[in-house]
């Protein structure tokens, strides 16, 4: 069976809940041009997924499908990040702008586009580039 049915904790985690919402969320991160977006999400859906959980809340930022920051301690997180990186379109966007997705305690995901923060890395790139010719 393929390994993308299965989460990075081992089970189905929390995979199958945000490919569920997969099409909203790349919408929100198509809209994040013109700012950031937010939406609301049921707590049983996270809850039923698993109730041990002590606190659902997690900040990502994504760039070139790669999280820029730590995930050790969010499978929440690594998951959305796995559903991400299956999509051409969300792959697309995340390989030439910087987001970053959290997820507050009133299960609210907040998408921003960071502005400018890609920006750097590809001058930075190019300079390093130029410097080898």
């Amino acid at each position: 069976m393929s390994s993308q049915f299965f989460s990075s904790s081992g089970v189905q985690g929390y995979s199958s809940l945000w490919n569920k919402y997969r099409p909203a969320i790349l919408q929100m991160m198509v809209a994040a041009a013109e700012g950031p977006q937010t939406y609301k999400f049921f707590k049983h859906e996270f809850r039923a997924v698993n109730p041990k959980e002590k606190s659902y809340s997690f900040s990502l930022e994504a760039y070139q499908g790669k999280a820029s920051d730590s995930l050790r301690a969010s499978n929440i997180a690594k998951d959305l990040l796995s559903v991400l990186t299956m999509s051409p379109k969300a792959t697309e966007l995340m390989e030439s702008s910087k987001y970053e997705f959290s997820l507050d305690k009133q299960f609210v995901l907040h998408v921003t586009k960071l502005e400018g923060e890609s920006e750097e890395i590809e001058d930075i790139e190019s300079e390093a580039t130029k410097g080898k010719k």
